[in-house]
């Protein structure tokens, strides 16, 4: 890199990330957007991989589907605990993990080491989340998946080389709330946020549409809630993770994204 000019003027991308495009247009082809044509407001190959936990849930399949969807994204690798049917896409892969293995952490560094020896920005995603089942859990079980399994794959993806990470809570969460599940996730947000990541996103729905663990009156009467409690439709907040991997909307410390937010990262990216 000591061999590279200074850059000058207004230039908004690094040395490394012009290297990157340069060499997947030149293996691909010249596929570029102009910046006015791109998503976001920025170039749309700019190529990037992602590792994801929970992706076999029903948000994380919609924040799958969507990277899916994306020229961009490379790879998406699900670490999950036990193999499901895949599609035929190509770029998505699975790696089987022991999250309950005290070695789960070590494993998933490995294996984001692996990803990141590839060259290309690598982004760490969870999407763990219990859905309506989380009244039949114990607060140990649900602290066990919750901050114990959350937090093992975070500091193993910031041991292998991981700087950002893109965190699925709960609207209002808070660890100092009498309400046992938006306590949970108020502490998982604070076990993440501990590890020191370069960039955390996080996400905090309200009332979640299209998902099969929201009885369809509640998703109804929850677009009579205006604001962070109200409805917001999983394919948004789907969306709304992919908007981020490519153009982040604080390059660095921690960011929020409630309904609204993620409604507008939603249609960016259409």
């Amino acid at each position: 890199m000591k061999y590279l000019r200074l850059q000058r003027g207004n230039v908004s991308h690094k040395n490394l990330t012009v290297i990157n495009a340069t060499l997947y247009v030149a293996e691909n082809g010249c596929k570029l957007a102009s910046p006015a044509q791109g998503r976001c407001g920025m170039w749309h190959e700019m190529v990037f991989r992602v590792l994801i936990i929970g992706g076999t849930g029903q948000v994380g399949a919609a924040v799958v589907g969507a990277l899916a969807a994306e020229p961009s994204c490379a790879e998406v690798v699900m670490a999950n605990r036990r193999a499901i049917a895949l599609t035929a896409d190509p770029r998505v892969r699975q790696v089987i993990l022991d999250t309950a293995d005290a070695r789960f952490p070590a494993d998933v560094a490995k294996l984001a080491q692996s990803m990141v020896a590839q060259g290309y920005p690598v982004y760490g995603a969870s999407c763990v989340g219990v859905g309506k089942g989380s009244m039949k859990w114990s607060d140990e079980e649900l602290k066990a998946l919750e901050i114990g399994v959350v937090g093992g794959f975070a500091r193993g993806c910031q041991a292998g080389g991981i700087t950002q990470f893109f965190l699925l809570s709960a609207v209002g969460s808070t660890s100092k709330s009498r309400i046992r599940y938006v306590r949970v996730m108020g502490l998982k947000e604070e076990t993440v946020q501990g590890i020191g990541f370069q960039r955390l996103a996080i996400f905090r729905p309200g009332i979640i549409a299209g998902n099969a663990h929201t009885p369809r009156y509640v998703a109804w009467l929850g677009r009579l809630i205006p604001g962070r409690f109200g409805t917001i439709e999983q394919d948004d907040i789907g969306r709304a993770f992919v908007a981020e991997f490519i153009s982040s909307s604080a390059p660095n410390g921690v960011v929020y994204l409630e309904n609204g937010t993620m409604r507008q990262r939603s249609r960016g990216f259409k």
